[in-house]
């Protein structure tokens, strides 16, 4: 009878089972029902239940206030299997992890001891609120306004693209006040399309995305107290910086969910090429079609590559504004063409709702959008680059 193994389990272990313990869910309840969902807009309920009995709304967040405490490498892997079987899941949780990062960061010890240990395990959730009607690469634009009388602040105009917004608890919302500077106020709401001065639109309908609301939200006279702006009295002025650094963690996500989108595009187009027959054989054997495989198969592994390197750096404490926006650049651009050519390999099949790759086609341009587009990407890479690489 041999000795039982006294080697410890590491907090890598603890990582890898949880990633196959979601991974087999994905492929057991996500993948057969995620095509029914999407189409029909539905908010998937039983999965968001069990997305919560699996303790993902805490699990960036400190073990002190009550989350997993998980780094951000394991996040990415837990977006990118999420996404491989329904990228809308990632969006559920993406804009509460920005907004648990923000408070985590720049929160005052009060807000994070009043906020964090509420949103362990999704029952308070969060949204993020910086776009606007007319600001949206643009954020130094924003003109949502928040006006002080007293100990409270005052919220007026219209912000966009809120995911999350009529379900969430509470907003990151940016406004612009009296100095003409951005901060950043954490709104506390009610779940519903109106609540005491703010209003929420009808779900915006998308190409794509589907199954959770994006929303337009309105603000008029909403008061807000003083002891709501983040950071306190510090926070005055710093809340586009603050956003912008929590968007690190954002692009970190928007990568993952690419290489989660192009791994389940890539699967279909690998399984399909072995089934189906032209000219008496597979497809696959076909050198124009294994060229395409190959390079699809190239561009998802670097994709990985460069997001688990950005999420690596991220948990090291390195500055990664360069890493993240090069990452997500990337694996968003990648996760297109992917999907194009999974499309292009089935054929008209492709094009029917019968097949998945129809649905990760058209959320795949999402991506290359959301959270700075390809083109915002490049400029913040090409000043990064001059910054770490001056003339002396």
């Amino acid at each position: 009878m041999s000795a039982p193994s006294t080697n410890p389990v590491t907090p890598k272990d603890v990582a890898d089972q949880m990633i196959e313990t979601i991974a087999q869910w994905v492929d057991k309840e996500v993948i057969p029902n995620a095509s029914e969902l999407e189409h029909g807009d539905e908010f998937p309920e039983a999965m968001f239940q069990q997305m919560c009995e699996f303790g993902l709304f805490g699990a960036t967040i400190p073990e002190q206030y009550g989350g997993l405490g998980l780094d951000v490498t394991t996040y990415a892997r837990i977006i990118e299997e999420l996404s491989r079987g329904w990228m809308s899941l990632s969006g559920i949780l993406n804009t509460h992890k920005i907004g648990a990062t923000m408070i985590g960061r720049y929160g005052t010890e009060e807000q994070r001891q009043t906020y964090l240990p509420r949103m362990v395990d999704g029952s308070y959730r969060a949204a993020f609120s910086l776009s606007e009607p007319d600001s949206g690469s643009d954020a130094g634009a924003l003109r949502c306004k928040a006006t002080q009388d007293g100990d409270e602040w005052i919220i007026n105009g219209t912000k966009m693209w809120v995911t999350n917004g009529e379900r969430a608890h509470l907003v990151m919302l940016l406004a612009r006040t009296p100095d003409d500077r951005v901060t950043c106020f954490i709104v506390e709401k009610e779940p519903g399309d109106r609540f005491e001065g703010i209003a929420t639109s009808k779900k915006i309908h998308k190409l794509g995305y589907k199954g959770l609301e994006t929303v337009e939200m309105s603000y008029v006279d909403h008061r807000v107290p003083h002891t709501q702006m983040l950071g306190g009295d510090e926070g005055m002025g710093n809340g586009l910086r603050y956003a912008l650094s929590a968007l690190e963690l954002g692009r970190i996500n928007i990568a993952s969910r690419a290489v989660g989108v192009g791994q389940a595009a890539f699967d279909s187009a690998m399984k399909y090429a072995q089934e189906r027959e032209t000219f008496g054989k597979p497809i696959f054997q076909h050198q124009a079609i294994q060229f395409k495989l190959a390079e699809m198969a190239t561009k998802l592994q670097a994709a990985r590559l460069m997001t688990y390197d950005a999420a690596a750096r991220y948990d090291r404490g390195e500055r990664i504004d360069l890493e993240a926006g090069m990452a997500k650049l990337f694996a968003s651009e990648a996760c297109f063409e992917i999907c194009t050519d999974a499309l292009r390999i089935h054929g008209g099949n492709g094009y029917t709702q019968e097949y998945d790759v129809e649905r990760y086609f058209r959320d795949s341009p999402l991506m290359i959008i959301g959270e700075g587009t390809s083109e915002v990407q490049k400029m913040v890479i090409a000043r990064k680059l001059l910054e770490r690489n001056p003339i002396d």
